[in-house]
């Protein structure tokens, strides 16, 4: 019987949050091995276990993978979340690249000065209000499923959870404009294992603050 998934990276979101959602999502039990200094960073380089020199990194199904796509998508594809078919994965990649973008602009806001900080969280607001969620919520809509592709839960409905709460984070009333979101809100939210996942205590990160900021900029030198 093959081990629970090692997770290796820093105690926060980052990159490899969406990954910590995508196996909770799946009911797989995974462990943690933070990175808390440039030291274990370093030697996870030095050991030839990061194949860019990078991380995330998850051990599963004895590989070391790396690169949150990858990871990503073979987590998907391993516990039935990628669609049926070659176009329903193509719809399924459509819809996580759009809130891959989306709260990346969030991941970026806490690095940045308090100006930019500003500036850029009302385009993170406008970006979500006139470009991504428009997008969601007609396709839901318009096809009247509960979940956005093939009407079977999928990567793309946890990808878009993981986006609708980060934005609410920055705007809580955000989806006051769309109706059909906020019901996709209520119904994912209440999938078993996803709500199990949003209980205090899970493995599930809070916001970046300036002391996990602090401490990233030491073991990453940036």
């Amino acid at each position: 019987m093959a081990g629970k998934p090692k997770l290796h990276y820093t105690c926060g979101r980052g990159k490899m949050e969406s990954i910590r959602w995508l196996l909770a999502a799946a009911g797989v039990e995974f462990e943690e091995q933070f990175i808390e200094k440039n030291e274990h960073l370093e030697k996870l380089r030095k050991d030839g276990d990061l194949l860019f020199q990078q991380v995330p990194m998850v051990e599963i199904d004895g590989m070391k993978m790396v690169q949150t796509r990858a990871i990503l998508s073979y987590i998907a594809g391993k516990y039935n979340l990628y669609g049926k078919d070659l176009k329903e994965r193509a719809w399924i990649d459509m819809y996580v690249e759009g809130t891959t973008d989306l709260m990346g602009l969030i991941m970026q806001l806490p690095l940045q000065s308090a100006e930019m900080r500003e500036k850029n969280l009302a385009l993170i607001i406008e970006r979500a209000k006139t470009r991504y969620f428009p997008v969601y919520e007609k396709a839901l809509k318009d096809h009247g499923h509960d979940y956005l592709v093939g009407n079977k839960f999928s990567w793309a409905d946890i990808h878009l959870l993981e986006a609708i709460l980060m934005v609410e984070e920055c705007k809580p009333d955000i989806l006051s404009a769309f109706p059909q979101l906020q019901a996709f809100k209520g119904r994912i939210s209440n999938i078993p294992t996803i709500k199990k996942f949003l209980q205090p205590g899970s493995q599930r990160k809070p916001p970046a603050d300036d002391k996990y900021i602090a401490n990233v900029r030491k073991i990453f030198n940036i």
